[in-house]
């Protein structure tokens, strides 16, 4: 079949500056050429990028997109030229994949390819506008029933399909090398918890802490998703006041290099607060499939992949509990696991980790386009 995919105005493809959608579908649509499929995939243009290639038998055809702003309402009218010239240049096709905001209303209904709207961020409303869509691909179980109560009147064309691994599952014999790091991994942005982790990090008795390094590495450009300088500046201040370890490094865009990390590190902690945000948590999936052991706040979107306390553990905000004050909780309880403990919960996490490996993945996409033609 012949399938269109159009990501938003501001990350290009590849994913050389970050973003889970963007990772995800850059590696979905080459797996759907692999296996015979005819696809171009559109995205905006980047320094270094050409305008056309193909590779990987993928067509990638890039159009001139905007820069990111952390105004949510300013990011959509920056969007719309963008969508406006993708529709300008783009072909026939029975699927069209998207997550930009503006396609499902602009696009007609099966001229480029029958509408498959990405849900990949928490809906804010805006999926009642999209009347001409075919389905609406939601990344958890949590994010279907939100968009079910948002649009009762379409919740039959809602369908749960998991972001996969972007990379496969690490090698048994890589996860002998642990070391005492608990990672972050993921935007420096306030909505994802960093501050309250530095700030819980901090006030770590000596004796918890002792031996262990809490590593941060991520995006703070508000360009790139993140919180911007004043915001990272604020955060390396925190750091500045503390005995126990901390790195603070620069973004990890390079795929290999940020598996590396996840595949050094013991632990990896996502206390995201962005309660009308998180879909997935693709990050926390990557790092199981290091055997990188998660530790993630109390989402929802969490539970669809993690099995608490038998592989992973859950950062649970009792009444009137913020989130630093959860993970002062739970550190002292986790940290104190020995080698044989952390080894056998790895592992626990890397074999779940398989079930979302890209070649399953991919032939469920695949599935759900072929039962929507065959309407």
């Amino acid at each position: 079949m012949k399938i269109n995919i159009l990501q938003g105005a501001f990350l290009p493809v590849p994913p050389s500056k970050g973003g889970a959608i963007e990772s995800a579908w850059y590696s979905l649509g080459r797996k759907f050429a692999s296996k015979g499929h005819e696809v171009i995939h559109y995205s905006c243009m980047d320094k270094g990028l050409p305008k056309t290639e193909t590779d990987g038998g993928v067509k990638y055809l890039r159009i001139q997109g905007a820069t990111s702003v952390t105004n949510p309402y300013l990011l959509k009218i920056l969007e719309l030229p963008y969508v406006l010239r993708s529709r300008k240049v783009m072909t026939s096709a029975d699927i069209l994949v998207t997550h930009a905001f503006w396609a499902p209303i602009l696009f007609p209904k099966a001229s480029y390819g029958k509408l498959y709207v990405h849900v990949g961020r928490y809906p804010k409303g805006q999926l009642r506008l999209y009347k001409k869509a075919s389905r609406f691909q939601v990344p958890s179980k949590s994010i279907e029933d939100v968009s079910k109560g948002q649009i009762p009147a379409q919740a039959f064309k809602v369908k749960t399909l998991p972001y996969p691994l972007t990379w496969d599952p690490s090698q048994k014999e890589n996860l002998n090398h642990k070391e005492k790091v608990v990672l972050y991994a993921g935007r420096i942005h306030p909505e994802k918890g960093v501050e309250s982790l530095l700030q819980a990090w901090g006030k770590l008795s000596n004796e918890v802490a002792r031996g262990w390094t809490l590593r941060i590495i991520g995006p703070w450009k508000e360009e790139q998703g993140g919180g911007g300088k004043k915001f990272r500046d604020r955060l390396v201040k925190i750091t500045k006041t503390t005995q126990n370890e901390v790195e603070f490094l620069e973004p990890v865009f390079d795929r290999d290099a940020l598996k590396k990390e996840m595949e050094k590190a013991t632990f990896f902690l996502y206390p995201s607060e962005a309660k009308d945000g998180e879909t997935f948590g693709l990050a926390a999936l990557e790092a199981m499939s290091c055997g990188c052991i998660p530790i993630v706040s109390d989402l929802p979107c969490f539970a669809d992949f993690i099995s608490f306390e038998e592989a992973g553990f859950c950062l649970k905000q009792g009444v009137n509990m913020n989130m630093e004050e959860a993970i002062r909780e739970a550190l002292p309880k986790i940290l104190i696991l020995n080698e044989s403990q952390t080894r056998k919960l790895g592992l626990s996490v890397w074999d779940r980790s398989k079930e979302y490996e890209i070649e399953k993945v991919a032939q469920d996409y695949l599935d759900d386009f072929n039962s929507l033609l065959q309407k």
